[in-house]
Protein backbone atom coordinates (compact mmCIF):
# COMPACT_ATOMS: atom_id res chain seq x y z
CA UNK A 1 0.00 0.00 0.00
CA UNK A 2 2.34 2.92 -1.27
CA UNK A 3 -0.50 5.40 -1.30
CA UNK A 4 -0.90 5.21 2.99
CA UNK A 5 0.35 8.24 4.86
CA UNK A 6 0.58 7.35 8.59
CA UNK A 7 -0.22 10.41 10.51
CA UNK A 8 -0.33 11.30 14.42
CA UNK A 9 -2.65 13.95 16.25
CA UNK A 10 -1.77 15.43 19.65
CA UNK A 11 -3.89 16.93 21.76
CA UNK A 12 -1.93 17.61 24.98
CA UNK A 13 -3.23 19.52 28.12
CA UNK A 14 -1.84 22.50 29.19
CA UNK A 15 1.44 22.35 31.16
CA UNK A 16 1.89 25.49 33.05
CA UNK A 17 4.52 27.43 30.54
CA UNK A 18 4.94 27.15 26.93
CA UNK A 19 8.51 25.99 26.96
CA UNK A 20 7.13 22.53 28.65
CA UNK A 21 4.24 23.01 26.39
CA UNK A 22 7.01 22.61 23.32
CA UNK A 23 9.04 19.97 25.18
CA UNK A 24 6.19 17.70 25.65
CA UNK A 25 4.69 18.47 21.65
CA UNK A 26 8.07 17.48 20.35
CA UNK A 27 8.28 14.24 22.46
CA UNK A 28 4.91 13.23 21.21
CA UNK A 29 6.43 13.73 17.86
CA UNK A 30 9.64 11.36 17.99
CA UNK A 31 7.18 8.97 20.18
CA UNK A 32 5.53 9.50 16.43
CA UNK A 33 8.06 9.32 14.34
CA UNK A 34 9.55 5.94 16.76
CA UNK A 35 5.39 4.14 15.64
CA UNK A 36 5.95 5.37 12.05
CA UNK A 37 4.21 8.19 11.78
CA UNK A 38 5.24 10.55 8.40
CA UNK A 39 2.94 13.91 9.43
CA UNK A 40 1.90 14.79 13.04
CA UNK A 41 -0.24 17.63 13.87
CA UNK A 42 -0.56 20.15 17.07
CA UNK A 43 -3.57 21.43 18.40
CA UNK A 44 -4.81 24.99 18.06
CA UNK A 45 -2.62 27.10 20.05
CA UNK A 46 0.18 24.21 20.84
CA UNK A 47 2.20 26.27 22.85
CA UNK A 48 0.38 27.88 24.95
CA UNK A 49 -3.33 27.61 26.80
CA UNK A 50 -6.66 28.38 24.65
CA UNK A 51 -6.96 31.68 26.33
CA UNK A 52 -9.86 32.57 24.05
CA UNK A 53 -12.25 31.81 26.93
CA UNK A 54 -11.21 35.95 28.25
CA UNK A 55 -10.31 39.22 26.98
CA UNK A 56 -6.60 39.31 28.75
CA UNK A 57 -4.28 41.70 26.64
CA UNK A 58 -1.48 39.88 28.25
CA UNK A 59 -2.24 36.98 25.96
CA UNK A 60 -0.65 39.20 23.02
CA UNK A 61 2.91 38.84 24.11
CA UNK A 62 2.57 35.46 23.61
CA UNK A 63 2.77 35.39 19.98
CA UNK A 64 5.86 34.78 17.86
CA UNK A 65 7.37 35.32 14.46
CA UNK A 66 6.17 32.77 11.75
CA UNK A 67 8.29 31.63 10.38
CA UNK A 68 11.51 33.17 12.14
CA UNK A 69 10.14 32.72 15.58
CA UNK A 70 12.19 30.25 17.50
CA UNK A 71 9.23 27.46 18.11
CA UNK A 72 9.14 26.81 14.19
CA UNK A 73 12.91 27.06 13.52
CA UNK A 74 13.15 24.41 16.68
CA UNK A 75 10.66 22.01 14.48
CA UNK A 76 12.42 22.79 11.17
CA UNK A 77 15.46 20.90 13.39
CA UNK A 78 13.37 18.15 14.74
CA UNK A 79 10.79 17.32 11.60
CA UNK A 80 14.55 17.16 9.66
CA UNK A 81 15.73 14.93 12.46
CA UNK A 82 12.43 12.43 12.31
CA UNK A 83 11.88 12.79 8.30
CA UNK A 84 8.24 14.12 9.34
CA UNK A 85 6.08 16.69 7.86
CA UNK A 86 4.57 18.92 10.91
CA UNK A 87 1.55 20.79 11.27
CA UNK A 88 2.28 23.36 14.18
CA UNK A 89 -0.77 25.49 15.08
CA UNK A 90 0.75 28.99 16.86
CA UNK A 91 -0.36 32.46 17.72
CA UNK A 92 1.54 34.79 14.84
CA UNK A 93 2.80 38.15 15.24
CA UNK A 94 3.41 39.63 11.68
CA UNK A 95 4.33 42.82 12.84
CA UNK A 96 2.99 44.71 16.54
CA UNK A 97 -0.46 44.74 16.76
CA UNK A 98 -1.29 42.06 13.96
CA UNK A 99 -2.22 38.68 15.38
CA UNK A 100 -3.30 35.93 13.70
CA UNK A 101 -4.46 31.81 14.29
CA UNK A 102 -2.12 30.26 12.07
CA UNK A 103 -0.48 26.81 11.09
CA UNK A 104 2.48 26.84 10.13
CA UNK A 105 3.65 23.62 7.98
CA UNK A 106 7.29 22.22 7.82
CA UNK A 107 8.21 19.76 5.20
CA UNK A 108 9.82 15.70 6.28
CA UNK A 109 13.36 17.97 5.65
CA UNK A 110 12.96 20.71 7.76
CA UNK A 111 11.64 22.89 4.79
CA UNK A 112 9.41 25.64 6.33
CA UNK A 113 6.62 25.42 3.17
CA UNK A 114 4.36 28.00 4.54
CA UNK A 115 1.35 28.82 6.71
CA UNK A 116 -2.69 29.01 6.56
CA UNK A 117 -4.44 31.85 8.71
CA UNK A 118 -8.04 30.58 10.31
CA UNK A 119 -10.32 32.36 8.82
CA UNK A 120 -13.69 32.08 10.56
CA UNK A 121 -12.96 33.93 13.55
CA UNK A 122 -15.63 33.27 16.35
CA UNK A 123 -16.74 36.16 18.90
CA UNK A 124 -19.24 34.98 21.23
CA UNK A 125 -19.45 34.24 25.03
CA UNK A 126 -16.28 32.10 25.89
CA UNK A 127 -14.88 32.36 22.14
CA UNK A 128 -13.57 35.99 21.78
CA UNK A 129 -11.35 34.76 19.29
CA UNK A 130 -11.63 38.40 17.64
CA UNK A 131 -10.51 39.61 20.28
CA UNK A 132 -6.94 38.18 19.51
CA UNK A 133 -6.74 37.37 15.84
CA UNK A 134 -7.23 39.12 12.44
CA UNK A 135 -9.04 36.89 9.62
Amino acid sequence: MDNVVRAALVQQSWTGDADSMVEAHMAWARAAAEQGAQAICFQELFNGPYFCQVQDDSFYATAEAVPDGPTTKLACELAAELGMVMVLPLYEEEQPGVLYNTAAVIDADGTYLGKYRKTHIPQVKGFWEKYYFRP
